[in-house]
Parts: C-alpha cells; sequence; structure tokens
C-alpha cells in the first residue's frame, strides 16, 4: 500500500524526470534535482526515473551507487566534521575524534547525527578544528563541542 507521501514523492521525480527528459545526457542532472528537492535519492525514485528516461532499473542504480554525490538515505540532522591532517593531530584531534566517536555511538548527538572526518579545513593555526552543521570551529576540545551541540540530544 502506498501512503500519500510516497505517491506525492513519485509524483515529483516524475516531473523532475519528464521535465529534463529531453536532454541529451539527462539522467545526472535528474538525479542532481532529485537529491536538491527531496534530500537524497530513494530506492523507490529508481523505478520511476527508469521509466522515464526507458533504461533499466539497474542502469539508473548503478550511477547512483558510482557516483559518491547521489545519498541513498536521509541526510542525518546534523553533521560533525573533525580535520584529522597533521597540523590538528598535534594538538588533540585524534583524541576528540575517538571521543567524538564514542560519544555518537552512545546517542549524545541525537538520533542521526553522522561524524565526519576531512583532512584539513584550512584553519591549522587554530586546531584541532571542525564543522559544526557546516558552521567552521577552532579550538575544540570535549567541552567546546559539548556546548556547542547541548541542544542536539534534545531534538
Amino acid at each position: 500500500m502506498t501512503t500519500s507521501a510516497e505517491a506525492s514523492r513519485a509524483t515529483l521525480v516524475r516531473a523532475i524526470a519528464e521535465g529534463q527528459a529531453h536532454q541529451r545526457g539527462a539522467l545526472i542532472p535528474i538525479l542532481h534535482e532529485v537529491m536538491d528537492e527531496c534530500g537524497y535519492v530513494d530506492t523507490a525514485d529508481l523505478p520511476v526515473i527508469a521509466d522515464v528516461l526507458n533504461l533499466s532499473i539497474a542502469e539508473v542504480r548503478g550511477v547512483v551507487s558510482f557516483y559518491h554525490d547521489f545519498a541513498t538515505a536521509p541526510p542525518p540532522s546534523h553533521t560533525i566534521t573533525l580535520c584529522r591532517a597533521e597540523a590538528c593531530q598535534s594538538v588533540g584531534a585524534q583524541q576528540l575524534y575517538d571521543d567524538t566517536a564514542a560519544r555518537l555511538a552512545a546517542g549524545q548527538f541525537g538520533h542521526s547525527a553522522e561524524l565526519r572526518e576531512v583532512f584539513c579545513l584550512g584553519n591549522c593555526a587554530l586546531g584541532p578544528a571542525g564543522t559544526l552543521d557546516g558552521r567552521l570551529y577552532g579550538q575544540l576540545d570535549h567541552d567546546r563541542l559539548t556546548t556547542l551541540t547541548a541542544e542536539w540530544g534534545a531534538r
């Protein structure tokens, strides 16, 4: 049984696909627009897109799985990105990363928070550096991260 939300999403995805189907190489632009409008490419979107473009579902799935830009699950409610480059490592980034990973596993940052690592945010003088939901912070430690994310677990 299809819910109204699923039907609405299928209608939106079909409209996106039909709106770009005339373009040469339309699949990737369609997938980008689905990401922009829906946040991710759901498994249920694949047959809709395949139908409009007269492709197999496997062809669409292959493109989605090949390119890392296409998420196949709803985005996390919050994202913590910590720098793991040498300058940040020299001032405690490894310990901060390990502590944050353990706290994330324990659910201290909410239900769908995600921890990512990068190898330089260009904030080397203020390491350990990281981003919280895309906003750059320096001199992060356990206490500062706790303060900055205090309301996340409450949601």
